[in-house]
């Protein structure tokens, strides 16, 4: 089973970082993971773990990720997901990655590879830090970081950490896209003013439009 070792600390709160404007260079390397709660922006390290963000970046672009579930999910801890059969022993039909510790510190927000006990299984399971989780540093990937959203991973369900975090009915990804590949958000029509609206209508106008539509 792909698991991350869990062992006694002090969750440490941090706030998340404010989330900058995207430079049309950084699309490439941003995440937009959307749950029930709400979007999620993650900015990719390829500095810190290049052959991981190449991974991720490929699953993301075949939609991998669409619908898998939050399976592990441990408060002040961390949220892990990744595995479509949802059990935490599955992953994806790409090979393994090379382990690609760093000495980048395990904290609220910071996203990094699942993996079982040997160094070079990390696949397709990753998690996001809920809290302070330093005992990963040079033991597991770190590939990139939440820059804004932390909100919504806050609402993921929960188990606890008395059944490893394991989640009954767990909440799940909506949708993982690239930023350069991700639609933008439609905006409302804005209404024509009072004073600009036409007297009459146009006498050319249909006059048995199916109800609901202009």
């Amino acid at each position: 089973m792909v698991f991350i070792n869990r062992r006694a600390f002090l969750a440490v709160s941090l706030a998340a970082l404010a989330a900058p404007a995207l430079a049309d260079d950084d699309k490439d390397n941003t995440l937009i993971l959307v749950t029930k709660h709400g979007k999620v922006v993650i900015r990719l390290r390829p500095d810190l773990a290049p052959k991981t963000v190449t991974q991720i970046k490929t699953l993301t672009k075949r939609k991998f990720y669409d619908g898998i579930v939050f399976h592990r999910v441990i408060p002040d801890f961390m949220a892990q997901t990744g595995d479509p059969t949802g059990t935490g022993s599955g992953g994806s039909d790409l090979p393994n990655i090379p382990a690609e510790f760093t000495a980048t510190h395990f904290k609220r927000g910071t996203v990094g590879m699942a993996r079982s006990s040997e160094p070079n299984s990390a696949n397709s399971q990753f998690f996001i830090c809920l809290g302070d989780a330093g005992f990963l540093d040079n033991k597991y990937t770190v590939f990139g970081e939440v820059v804004s959203g932390m909100e919504a991973v806050d609402k993921i369900k929960a188990g606890t950490a008395d059944n490893n975090g394991a989640v009954d009915n767990p909440d799940k990804i909506v949708s993982l896209r690239l930023a350069s590949d991700a639609k933008p958000d439609a905006k409302p029509k804005p209404k024509p003013k009072a004073s600009e609206a036409p007297a009459d209508a146009p006498t050319d106008a249909p006059t048995d439009a199916p109800a609901g539509q202009d």
